[in-house]
């Protein structure tokens, strides 16, 4: 939820009226009570910011959705009157895509995008603009294909208001909040290999031995894998639900800005591919004065390696950078939120963004 909210709650402090579109299947795969239900619990988490009576709901066949499915939301045709399509979820139907006059994609998952293009595996509608939150997509050398399009960056965004600096909470912990163990695997010229989060984690799942410094992990676990939550609590993690942490999108504000910082490791393609990202789940943790530890992810015009964001590639540097954090915390912090202040202000993001994409 956080990822869209940052940008649409940037649209809106550029003086931007802004709608929020979500597809959903013909009725005949989803009854319209299904559908209502959902849309309240969308409204619900929506409301607090402002935006829940800027939903429009649309088929993703484009087929017209009947009145009792549609129920208080705008629909396609209020929806095609923005001067922008900015789609972050890019599996919008190419009838839906060309309703618009002007239209622009956002990124939000580099390298792996390029390369199930590349391979035939993602046919994506035809967009005006295309920008990615990967630095290196489309750049001399990358080893992200460019699937035959101009790749224009953008940073990810947080919306700094949203976000204010905030002092960690009693018995806090370095933290992050994920999926863990998914059948996710990808294939490159190396061979098949596991990109889910728990991967990305093995070779530092002693890290905890080595640091002085409290490890907590909010991860979605299934019930049948108590085995797993034990042997992370076995090494010094610990662990939580990220369901109870994060059930909403204030609740996931409130963990993050309770936290020392961030410790987290990437998704084993986003070693390989090299693609210079940065999480958006790190932003908020930077914009509210929580430095951040996280894993490498190919080198960057102006990502920092030891200034509120440190960047490891083994353990012992992990180690160093946990210790360096908790040394000089204080001012690590400031160097967190100025880091988001300078290069992830959702208002100059999103700014830049609308002047490329509308010129």
């Amino acid at each position: 939820m956080w990822v869209y909210l940052n940008w649409a709650l940037g649209l809106r402090a550029l003086g931007c009226r802004v709608l929020w579109m979500e597809t959903v299947a013909p009725t005949y795969h989803y009854p319209p009570h299904e559908v209502q239900a959902d849309v309240a619990a969308l409204k619900s988490q929506l409301e607090r910011y402002g935006l829940a009576e800027c939903v429009a709901l649309c088929s993703f066949t484009d087929e017209p959705l009947p009145r009792e499915t549609m129920g208080e939301c705008l629909d396609i045709e209020a929806a095609a009157e923005a001067d922008l399509l900015l789609d972050l979820q890019y599996l919008v139907a190419r009838k839906l895509v060309g309703r618009f006059r002007q239209t622009a994609l956002v990124d939000i998952d580099p390298g792996l995008m390029q390369v199930w293009m590349s391979k035939g595996l993602m046919d994506l509608a035809h967009h005006d603009v295309y920008f990615t939150t990967g630095e290196t997509v489309g750049q001399p050398g990358s080893r992200v294909p460019d699937a035959g399009l101009r790749w224009q960056y953008t940073p990810p965004c947080v919306a700094l208001e949203w976000w204010p600096p905030h002092r960690p909470g009693r018995d806090a912990a370095f933290t992050t909040v994920s999926h863990w163990s998914m059948d996710e695997w990808e294939e490159d010229a190396e061979g098949l290999y596991s990109n889910d989060k728990r991967t990305g984690f093995v070779p530092f799942l002693d890290l905890p031995r080595h640091t002085t410094q409290p490890l907590e992990l909010a991860l979605c676990l299934s019930p049948d894998e108590e085995d797993e939550q034990a042997a992370l609590r076995k090494r010094g993690w610990r662990v939580r639900h990220s369901y109870d942490v994060a059930p909403t999108p204030w609740e996931y504000q409130r963990y993050i800005r309770n936290s020392l910082g961030e410790f987290s490791c990437v998704k084993p393609s986003c070693r390989r591919l090299q693609n210079a990202w940065v999480s958006d789940r790190t932003l908020c943790y930077l914009a509210s004065g929580k430095p951040a530890v996280i894993e490498h992810t190919g080198p960057s015009r102006f990502l920092p390696d030891s200034a509120g964001l440190f960047r490891f590639c083994d353990m012992g540097q992990a180690v160093r950078c946990l210790e360096t954090v908790a040394a000089d915390y204080e001012r690590q912090c400031r160097l967190a939120r100025a880091l988001a202040e300078e290069y992830f202000d959702a208002k100059k993001v999103a700014a830049s963004v609308l002047e490329r994409a509308l010129r």
